[in-house]
């Protein structure tokens, strides 16, 4: 960490503790709202549809949604005044999404052809599969016995390297991009002399979204 980004760090830490309070509360609250969100339609939407090409389809379309989302997640933390705090919120965003969206796929792929794997699948069921493959744990008690069941778990492994090397670097690239921005406004700050008492301290007050 360069020292103007240190600067940036003990800016932070040097608020005062209910702003910061605030803005972890801001940072945590909304990926909260949002997994209880995903969560809740998981276990409340009907799955009756069958395995079959459209659902592999919508699942490779909402892979692609979710690279969609992570763009301008990414997009967001190098604009944000508070960027590792974007950052936590939006990895904590993505990972549920792309967590329920296998479920659905395995949850959906047992109930078309049962003995997918090697017991039946609840939504839980499905949801525990999902994240034992994520974590790499592999108690074996459940696994998948065909070929679709396979190919699926084989699709997700390859997500989940993409999630936790490419995302990772490119979540860190742009917290780095985000705290060089902010030192560089509020050098061009200090140049321009104070600012004007309605004019807001920093590129967006103390929200945690875009600036712009």
């Amino acid at each position: 960490m360069g020292s103007g980004q240190r600067m940036v760090q003990l800016e932070f830490d040097n608020l005062p503790r209910r702003k910061r309070r605030r803005l972890l509360a801001r940072a945590l609250l909304r990926p909260l709202l949002t997994a209880t969100g995903l969560v809740t339609a998981y276990y409340l939407i009907p799955m009756d549809k069958p395995y079959s090409v459209t659902t592999v389809v919508a699942l490779v379309l909402g892979l692609l949604a979710v690279s969609a989302l992570l763009a301008w997640q990414t997009r967001s933390v190098s604009r944000s005044p508070y960027p590792r705090l974007r950052a936590v919120a939006a990895l904590a965003t993505i990972l549920p999404l792309l967590i329920l969206l296998f479920a659905t796929s395995y949850f959906l792929l047992e109930r078309s052809q049962p003995g997918s794997f090697t017991e039946p699948l609840s939504r839980t069921d499905a949801v525990y599969f999902t994240v034992t493959v994520f974590s790499t744990v592999g108690f074996g008690d459940i696994a998948p016995k065909t070929g679709a069941a396979r190919s699926t778990a084989v699709l997700q492994m390859l997500a989940d390297v993409f999630l936790v090397g490419v995302v990772a670097h490119v979540m860190l690239e742009a917290v780095r991009r985000g705290l060089d921005r902010r030192v560089k406004f509020e050098g061009q700050q200090q140049n321009a002399g104070p600012a004007p008492p309605d004019r807001p301290n920093g590129p967006a007050g103390d929200d945690l979204g875009p600036v712009g």
